[in-house]
């Protein structure tokens, strides 16, 4: 972990630049896929959804007042978003447009101030300071 200084605009920079952002949600992808098949069933990926912490209200834990199956109904739906054709599966194509979608909602809500965060080394967000840094660098 560490931290760094972004705002949308960085998130939003890395989401257009193609083949950095490709490359770095095809590692994702790749990370994910155990067996290798070039596909993602929900037990490759829940780990990964889990590890959002979508109820996330203190140091990192889930809320604990909602029943567990009411959470892995969240997560499973969460899920059916990636697999936009309902196969159960989501090939890497679904995997990249979810991806996007999601990395430019974060860009909408960072908005245009910087803000100072922890984010986690390897994450889709430490890719893009990273690269905006290298930027700055061969601007300089």
């Amino acid at each position: 972990m560490s931290v760094e200084i972004l705002d949308g605009s960085t998130v939003r920079s890395f989401v257009e630049d193609e083949g950095a952002f490709n490359s770095s949600v095809d590692g994702r992808f790749a990370a994910l896929d155990a067996d290798h098949d070039d596909l993602l069933t929900y037990a490759d990926m829940a780990g990964e959804l889990m590890s959002l912490r979508v109820l996330e209200k203190h140091f990192g834990v889930d809320d604990a007042v909602v029943a567990p199956d009411e959470l892995a109904g969240l997560y499973r739906s969460l899920f059916a978003r990636f697999d936009r054709d309902g196969s159960g599966k989501v090939d890497m194509h679904e995997f990249r447009a979810e991806m996007k979608e999601v990395m430019l909602a974060v860009a909408n809500g960072l908005g245009f101030l910087p803000v100072q965060m922890v984010v986690e080394e390897g994450g889709f967000l430490k890719v893009a300071v990273d690269r905006e840094l290298g930027q700055l660098a061969k601007a300089a």
